[in-house]
């Protein structure tokens, strides 16, 4: 079997930032000295985006947040957030609707699709949403898979449900194998 060329986080994020100086922020998480800002508003969405993936990482995990990368092809959309755990994850909330919910779901996984494109050994990338609307979990796992018709992406959709501190975790593979039957 083909090894990986890379084991961890920190060999993923060179491969892909061969150039980016890595700062640690604080235990485990590390951030693209690139994307360390001295202005207000970056300092304080990189915080909000470390809250939001506490619900899901462990103690043991590491994490890297990426260099914001803007793309001109898609109007200034950025590639993903993070490498957790040897895995691209871009991070959203919700606090809409399920077309809301579908909305930024197909900007997350177009974002971390790009870090594929520009890394061909990369096979698999992650969509985490935290969810604050009262969504049921076959709604949301009906609307995601729905999202995925037609995709041959590998990697999975993380949904941590604020309303009841559930989270869950699918693969693209397990969702797209509900299209077209009732789901609860």
């Amino acid at each position: 079997m083909k090894k990986e060329p890379w084991n961890n986080s920190i060999e993923l994020a060179k491969a892909l930032f061969p150039k980016e100086e890595w700062i640690i922020k604080e235990h485990n998480i590390w951030v693209g000295k690139s994307r360390l800002r001295n202005k207000p508003k970056e300092m304080a969405k990189l915080a909000w985006e470390i809250e939001q993936i506490r619900v899901f990482i462990t103690p043991e995990s590491t994490v890297y947040f990426l260099p914001e990368l803007e793309t001109k092809d898609w109007h200034g959309e950025l590639s993903a957030d993070t490498i957790i755990d040897g895995e691209i994850v871009e991070i959203k909330a919700v606090t809409g609707t399920r077309v809301t919910l579908g909305t930024e779901f197909r900007k997350g996984f177009r974002q971390g699709a790009y870090l594929c494109e520009h890394l061909l050994e990369i096979k698999a990338h992650s969509v985490f949403i935290r969810l604050f609307s009262d969504l049921s979990v076959g709604s949301v796992k009906a609307k995601i898979a729905g999202e995925l018709k037609g995709r041959i992406d590998k990697g999975r959709f993380i949904c941590y449900f604020e309303t009841s501190g559930k989270l869950f975790s699918w693969t693209y593979d397990e969702l797209r194998g509900i299209i077209g039957t009732k789901t609860i």
